[in-house]
């Protein structure tokens, strides 16, 4: 009986996931659905259309207030031993992003679109590439209130 209620399970958390993905809502019935499957999602945040996040053990993500999850991003949770991915509050995921397991990116950090995260990212970094690298401090969070020209005038290249 057990395994019928673990397919079960599995079956409701993966149709979720599919309603989510394909549901109109950023901040409102796709953060719903993810919540609803076991994501854990702080306030006000941002999830782009098409984002895949840890198809199987959604409880393994974490999303605190504020941070964003662009569109046709991927956070994959688990793989092996490893086990766990954390947003950290102002934390934004740019479209296409792949984030892999054991990861946390941290407060205000941006992680460019495309890149591929398989460190964890510091606070205020911005990071890109595959794999990720750090190219720049934040100066000023990546908000949804955020100009891109306030954003930019206030990066710092790291060297």
């Amino acid at each position: 009986m057990k395994n019928n209620e673990n397919q079960l399970i599995g079956i409701a958390i993966r149709t979720l996931q599919f309603l989510a993905r394909n549901s109109p809502g950023a901040t409102t019935l796709r953060v719903w659905l993810h919540r609803l499957r076991g994501v854990k999602i702080g306030k006000r945040v941002w999830i782009g259309y098409d984002a895949i996040i840890e198809t199987s053990c959604p409880h393994l993500v974490e999303i605190h207030d504020d941070a964003v999850v662009g569109i046709r991003s991927t956070i994959i949770a688990h793989f092996r031993e490893y086990e766990g991915v954390v947003l950290e509050e102002k934390a934004v995921l740019g479209p296409g992003a792949i984030v892999l397991p054991n990861v946390r990116i941290g407060k205000g950090a941006v992680v460019t679109a495309g890149s591929v995260v398989t460190r964890s990212v510091p606070p205020m970094t911005i990071v890109q590439g595959n794999p990720a690298k750090p190219v720049a401090a934040v100066g000023v969070v990546l908000g949804l209130d955020t100009s891109l020209r306030d954003f930019s005038t206030h990066l710092k290249p790291l060297k």
